[in-house]
């Protein structure tokens, strides 16, 4: 019970300040097209991605997701269409989200770099379960407290813009995946009180050949939602003889006066030439710490066609 209130609590204040209402993952460098539509088909080979994250281990009500992406180039490399289907949950809230996202990619630079803009589609079922058994108000007939579970479905649209440089091997992104504000409120009294924040999310990052056997990725992710601080996530990752990789990342944000929200390591193996496997861990830095025993993330990546496979010249990895 405890751990309900501490979670309720720090939920009540989230709202107050217009927190960061999206989900965050640690892998974001394996889930672009999350927070840019235009990211979709940049790589060479059609992907199929699934990525699970369990947030804040052994807290009750922690948010925990599951995400399932898939995105391919078209149109003879001219388009890129993309589409995921993903699930989030805390406490007793619970969003089923699918979008679908289109971008072109017919703008080329001198240096052979590539422009696409995208547009995305978005719907939303965002659903509140107030019979949980961990809910216990004290006044039991207040008429602003629902009894029954309650529903809605929120459309929305999203738009960006995504350069990447493969032979120059750096990329740079702006994205808004939700366009518009959307009332969330599933009460039926009174005025809108709750509504989805406008978020704002930019990528870029390099990849450094150091040796024939080992290449360099440092990347960032700055997310920013309006009315809240300023987020970010730091990574700099590894591949080792094209097989074997490993990252660290930092958050920047949380409540200990600097000092930052989580540090995150993560390790992976190129298990084929057709499928990645990732798991990371977040260790957390904030005074919620005390609750729980950290996050932790699993991703595996498909691809139709390897980049051996193609007869065109590709890099030997996305970005």
């Amino acid at each position: 019970m405890k751990q309900y209130f501490t979670l309720v609590t720090f939920l009540l204040t989230c709202g107050h300040i217009h927190a960061q209402q999206e989900q965050m993952y640690t892998q974001f460098m394996f889930n672009k097209q999350a927070y840019n539509p235009a990211y979709v088909g940049s790589f060479v080979s059609p992907t199929l991605s699934v990525i699970y994250r369990n947030q804040w281990m052994g807290f009750k009500g922690a948010p925990d997701a599951q995400v399932l992406n898939y995105d391919q180039p078209w149109l003879n490399n001219r388009a890129g269409l993309g589409g995921s289907i993903s699930r989030q949950k805390i406490g007793i809230t619970t969003n089923t989200t699918f979008t679908f996202a289109y971008c072109y990619k017919g703008i080329k630079t001198k240096r052979g770099g590539t422009m696409a803009v995208g547009l995305q589609f978005s719907g939303r079922n965002m659903r509140q379960n107030w019979a949980d058994p961990g809910i216990n108000p004290n006044d039991q007939f207040d008429p602003a407290i629902p009894t029954e579970p309650r529903a809605k479905f929120i459309p929305n649209f999203g738009a960006g813009v995504y350069y990447y440089a493969y032979k120059e091997k750096w990329f740079a992104g702006f994205g808004v995946p939700r366009l518009f504000k959307s009332n969330i409120d599933l009460s039926e009294f009174g005025n809108v009180i709750s509504e989805e924040a406008i978020h704002l999310n930019m990528m870029g990052g390099a990849t450094i050949e150091a040796n024939e056997v080992l290449t360099v990725t440092p990347q960032v992710l700055l997310r920013y939602a309006f009315g809240a601080p300023f987020d970010a996530d730091v990574n700099v990752s590894v591949m080792l003889r094209k097989k074997f990789y490993g990252g660290i990342t930092y958050r920047v944000g949380g409540d200990t006066k600097g000092l930052g929200e989580s540090v995150d390591v993560m390790a992976g193996i190129q298990a084929t030439e057709n499928l990645f496997l990732c798991l990371s861990y977040d260790i957390a830095l904030t005074r919620l710490r005390k609750f729980h025993n950290g996050s932790v993330e699993a991703t595996a990546r498909w691809w139709f066609t390897p980049p051996g496979d193609v007869s065109e010249i590709v890099p030997d990895r996305p970005f």
